[in-house]
């Protein structure tokens, strides 16, 4: 009787491999068989991700699919449909991720980070923020995968994972931590090196002999070698990462110079014969360190206000029988109470209750809004009043507050032109300053020996680039925070840039000079034995729901189920087409609905007409907003031109323009009109558009920069380089001081970061600096530039 055979083991995790199992994987260069389709998978990826070695020198299997190197393992778990619901956002097949990065101190890493995912398949955008430490990825779903591009990153040296503000706070304190741990050793070790030091080179004691000294010099060794090993590590990890990517990062002259010192210091040590720089090392190192952690403690504060805000989104959401989730876990549809003084949870509609909502973290009003059934809430904003339950619409990623981080750090990456002058000097500056460097020790061993190290060290050090680096993202990044914080997203990076050169304002009136608050005051029917005023206001109703429009809002009271109108069209700066029993009905400017009309335009009125026939008119009213007057007067004080380009009537744009004081008013003009507008302006015309309908689209996309009102329709501020969330518009002018002041910050810093290196670099050749002046000058400078920036916060 023959024996049943014993099941094969699994390759990966030891388990007994089912009979009808067929599932392999190619391992050093063998096909190995696995249990399941889980093991599998696992054994797979890190064959992939060239860590095949895991199995030659791994002591026991697997645990089931589980035992993958740590960092593999949080990779692949990132490819989770579910989980990247959380932070990605999808468009077809496009996926964009902000990320979390570690290790990136400077702008030559961000270059390397860009250009070595530039090169992967599927990339399609890659821009990484030193100011704030962070990264915006899109990708190509189709092409690669989020882990492989994860990976790539690790593979540089750096650490990436998608950005959540909890994380990197824990991130940043643990870096700031190490930071002060280095801090200490070199702080410790430089003192006693120093004192050492003083006994070597101002010989205190007379009768110092030569073993006396070279005992002297072994103790500085020992002090000095952790300052190097240990405390210097941050600035050889960069310079390395650097070198890898065959680029020239600011840390490369500051590695040189610290090796060749404890170098030449350990062989003169060693011989007994030549000059030490132990305490140049330990000093150096020191004072670098508390540059370095001043200016990243500066930087973070230029970068907290958006991660701020994403921190006001509760962890946990109370369903409606009262149970706590995590929020990560809401879908779509979920319904959720939310309590007095809870933030809101997620983006949601109020099924049921009526409450007053603060939503001065999105709009910077301070003065709650009043909220009741099919009204919309927001996550991060606080409820003040009452609790009320809401129906969750949006994933966390697409959620209002989410949008803004986002589009709040792409402005932050982009770069005015000055700046990009400043990044390509920048970027072939270390290779001068080695070259300069070596001619110096050169020139200096030839005259003065004993000097030429010190002289090449100063140079080495005094003239890094960090500040010219720093230069314009810390401004901009404290601007974009600031505009943030007065209800201002920006959409595009040009803003600030485009918005010190505007010399023409030019407004849409209903909805931006006016409140857009619209009322139907009156209701005029031509022929009553007809239709009646009722089927009037119900068929305008049903014909207005298709459009996103003040006027359109006006009539949803109106609306009635019984009453349908079908095959609705758009005809945007005219207004609506469609049929109802079989007839046409039409709705708008009166040359529209009934060409063959003898009635005269009235200022604020529409009208409504049957096969082409006037059957009424509604007459309107829109307040002119309570701010319009002193902005439009804070714009000729600024000698701005104002013009007002609108598709209401004569009479109704006359009201608004006398009353405001405006002169130049273009009224009745469709969308292409207003385009037109702008394109036949002199070239000299830098225009502003402010808009918040459909009809300005188009003139919002044409104009040189653009403001959509946050109360407009979303395809006005799609194409809109800023939204103003709180619809008040003097907030415009404060964004323009600020872009005013923005430039000026950035020239200043520009000025400072060139003035200083030209400064620098003559006095270190000629040997007038010393090293650890150089140092304290270096470390100055680039806290100097950000401590600068940070003025743009108040």
């Amino acid at each position: 009787m023959s024996q049943p055979s014993t099941p094969q083991a699994c390759y990966h995790c030891g388990d007994a491999v089912p009979a009808k199992a067929s599932f392999t994987v190619d391992i050093l260069g063998q096909q190995r068989e696995m249990c399941c389709p889980g093991c599998q998978s696992v054994a797979q990826t890190i064959v992939e991700s060239g860590l095949d070695s895991y199995y030659q020198y791994r002591t026991s299997p697997a645990e089931k699919a589980d035992l993958v190197p740590e960092q593999l393992q949080k990779l692949i778990h990132y490819d989770n449909v579910e989980v990247q619901q959380e932070f990605v956002r999808h468009d077809v097949n496009t996926s964009e991720v902000t990320l979390s990065l570690d290790g990136v101190s400077c702008a030559a890493c961000a270059w390397l980070i860009e250009k070595q995912l530039a090169s992967e398949k599927g990339i399609v955008l890659i821009r990484v923020n030193i100011t704030t430490n962070r990264a915006i990825l899109k990708w190509d779903s189709e092409q690669t995968r989020l882990s492989d591009l994860l990976r790539s990153i690790h593979q540089l040296g750096y650490k990436a994972a998608p950005f959540e503000p909890n994380k990197h706070e824990e991130s940043y304190h643990h870096m700031m931590k190490q930071y002060l741990y280095r801090l200490g050793v070199a702080g410790l070790a430089t003192m006693q090196v120093m004192m050492l030091a003083i006994a070597l080179y101002f010989e205190v004691f007379s009768d110092l002999d030569a073993e006396f000294k070279q005992y002297l010099r072994v103790v500085s060794l020992i002090f000095a070698t952790p300052v190097l090993i240990y405390s210097a590590q941050p600035f050889y990890l960069n310079a390395w990462r650097s070198i890898k990517g065959r680029t020239l990062g600011m840390d490369v002259p500051v590695s040189i110079a610290l090796i060749f010192a404890y170098v030449s210091s350990l062989w003169a040590t060693v011989a007994g014969t030549g000059e030490v720089f132990f305490e140049s090392i330990s000093m150096f190192t020191f004072f670098l360190l508390v540059g370095r952690f001043l200016e990243m403690r500066a930087r973070r504060k230029a970068a907290t206000a958006s991660a701020n805000l994403l921190k006001l989104i509760p962890a946990m959401a109370r369903m409606k029988d009262g149970e706590q989730i995590p929020v990560r876990s809401l879908k779509i549809g979920d319904i959720i109470q939310v309590l007095p003084g809870e933030h809101i949870p997620a983006d949601g509609e109020v099924l049921t209750g009526s409450t007053q909502v603060d939503e001065s973290m999105l709009t910077g009003e301070s003065i709650p809004v009043f909220k009741q059934e099919h009204d919309f809430v927001y996550a991060g904003t606080m409820n003040v009043d009452e609790s009320f339950e809401m129906s969750v619409t949006t994933h966390k990623a697409d959620s209002v507050i989410s949008k803004i981080v986002r589009l709040q750090d792409e402005a932050q990456l982009s770069k005015p032109k000055i700046a990009e002058v400043a990044d390509y000097v920048a970027k072939y500056f270390v290779a001068i300053i080695l070259v300069i460097a070596l001619g110096t020790w050169l020139y200096w061993h030839q005259h003065q020996p004993d000097s030429a190290f010190w002289i090449m060290l100063s140079v080495l050090v005094a003239t890094c680039p960090c500040a010219l680096s720093l230069a314009t993202p810390t401004a901009v990044t404290c601007s974009t925070s600031r505009l943030g914080s007065l209800g201002i997203l920006l959409r595009k990076g040009h803003v600030f840039e485009t918005l010190c050169k505007v010399n023409q304002i030019v407004l849409d009136k209903t909805g931006t000079l006016t409140e857009g608050n619209i009322e139907i005051s009156q209701c005029t029917v031509y022929n009553q034995s007809v239709f009646n005023e009722s089927e009037c206001y119900s068929i305008a109703a049903s014909l207005e729901k298709h459009a996103n429009h003040p006027i359109a809002n006006a009539f949803q009271p109106y609306f009635s189920d019984s009453i349908e109108v079908i095959n609705v069209k758009n005809i945007i700066g005219s207004g609506l087409i469609g049929e109802y029993q079989g007839n046409q009905w039409k709705i708008g400017t009166l040359d529209f609905v009934a060409k063959e009309s003898t009635e005269v335009v009235q200022a604020s009125t529409i009208y409504l007409s049957h096969n082409d026939v006037l059957v009424a008119s509604f007459e309107y009213l829109d307040p002119i907003r309570k701010e319009s007057v002193e902005f439009i007067n804070s714009l000729k004080t600024k000698n701005l031109k104002v013009t007002v380009l609108t598709g209401d009537s004569l009479q109704s744009t006359l009201r608004v323009a006398d009353e405001l004081g405006i002169e130049d008013f273009h009224c009745q003009l469709k969308p292409d009109d207003k385009l037109r507008y702008l394109n036949d302006l002199n070239k000299n015309n830098v225009t502003l558009m402010i808009g918040d309908g459909i009809n300005d689209a188009p003139t919002l996309a044409g104009a040189h920069l653009s403001v959509a009102m946050g109360s407009g329709s979303d395809i006005a501020k799609a194409s809109a380089d800023m939204v103003l969330l709180g619809d008040k518009l003097d907030k415009v002018l404060e964004a323009r001081e600020l872009a005013l002041h923005t430039r000026s910050i950035i020239r200043q810093n520009l000025a400072w970061a060139l003035g200083y290196n030209a400064l620098i670099l003559p006095l270190a050749v000629m040997g007038f600096i010393a090293p650890y002046f150089a140092v304290i000058g270096m470390s100055a400078s680039s806290i100097i530039v950000v401590t600068n920036s940070l003025r743009l916060l108040k």
